[in-house]
Order: C-alpha cells, then structure tokens, then sequence
C-alpha cells in the first residue's frame, strides 16, 4: 500500500507539473524509483494510474471543502481560506492538464464533472446561502446561478486560448476572478469584514 500511494503522489505531481499525456509511466518510475514493473503490478495501464492519481486529489479537495464547512466560521471566512487553498492548489499546475484530461481520459474527466456538480457547486451555493443569511452577501443574488458561474470562471483560467501561458499566469488569473467575483456580491457589512479578515494575514 505504501509503494501505491507513494506512486499516486509522484504520478500527480508529474501530472500536474507537466501534463498528463507526455508524462510516460517510465518517467513516473524513475521519479518515485521504483521499477516499471512494480507500477504495472499496482496498476494496469497509464489510464488507470491517471485515474486513480486524480480521483485521490479529487478526494482530499472534497475532504477539504466538507471540512471548511463543517468549521462553521462563516461565509466570508470560508471565501478568504478558499482564496488561500486555490494559491496552494493551483501554483504549480500546468494549464494544459484538464485539456488533456477532457480529450484524452474521458474517466477521469468524468470523475471531474461528479466532483463538480456533486461536491463544489453545492458547497458554493450553501455558502452563498449562509452569506445571505448573516447579512454579507446582498439578498438578492440567486446562490445557485452564482456557483454555476464560479464554477465556469474556475474552469475558462485553464483554457489555454482564453488565457495563453505564455501571457497569463493561471494563479494570477483565478485570483483576480476570484477577487472580483467577491466583490460583486458582498454587502458593505460583508466588505468590511472581508477587508479584516484579509488584513490578518
């Protein structure tokens, strides 16, 4: 069990740094060393080590977000350690990789659209919902159309012909989204703590 998660961790990070396709399931070997054999023990083919390498990323992003929620600290708190958990996430990640994915492993790209409508737009909008409630998101947003159109503003940072790599950087780009799609909705109670809670960083 320790060699398989040992090669889930390097096979993603290989995946995440260099994109999916190119990674070969030799440079995954020599990176985690073990032997090329040993993977194929654990695994039957480069898809299922794709597969098995984001659905385990794809948990620990579900186990976060229930997490958060479950703190129970409030919907502009939740906002700004969201913000944070994007800066950590998505640093080092190659723009190319969900492309690949949705082209070229269409069960792992399933596995996304699941966490999208099972898990994240959800948690958006209940805590939308919750922001509305405490009197920092303006009532009058509708919390399910707003977490469809952050969850699209997620996705369109990582195409790579709306925001080529070689001018944008996706960080950059899903923080400034983030920062103005925040900003359209918080009330000027929600502003200033919004500004407080940034400001204890």
């Amino acid at each position: 069990m320790e060699s398989r998660e040992k090669i889930l961790t390097i096979a993603m990070d290989q995946f995440a740094r260099l994109g999916v396709r190119y990674v070969t399931v030799d440079d995954i070997a020599r990176a985690a060393g073990v032997s090329k054999k040993t993977i194929y023990q654990e695994f039957k083919d480069k898809a299922q080590l794709v597969l098995e390498a984001f659905r385990n990323k794809m948990q620990e992003d579900q186990e976060f977000f229930m997490n958060l929620y479950d703190e129970n600290k409030g919907a502009i708190w939740h906002f700004v350690e969201v913000s944070k958990y994007i800066r950590s996430r998505y640093s080092n990640i190659n723009p190319v990789v969900f492309s690949e994915i949705q082209r070229y492993y269409p069960s792992c790209w399933k596995l996304f659209e699941e966490f999208r409508q099972n898990c994240a737009i959800k948690t958006i909008s209940d805590v939308l919902e919750k922001g509305k409630r405490e009197g920092y998101f303006r009532p009058e947003i509708d919390a399910d159309i707003l977490a469809l159109v952050r969850m699209d503003q997620i996705a369109s940072t990582f195409d790579s012909e709306k925001f080529p790599p070689s001018k944008f950087n996706v960080l950059e780009v899903q923080m400034a989204i983030m920062d103005h799609f925040i900003h359209g909705i918080l009330t000027d109670k929600g502003r200033e703590l919004f500004y407080t809670i940034n400001n204890q960083d």
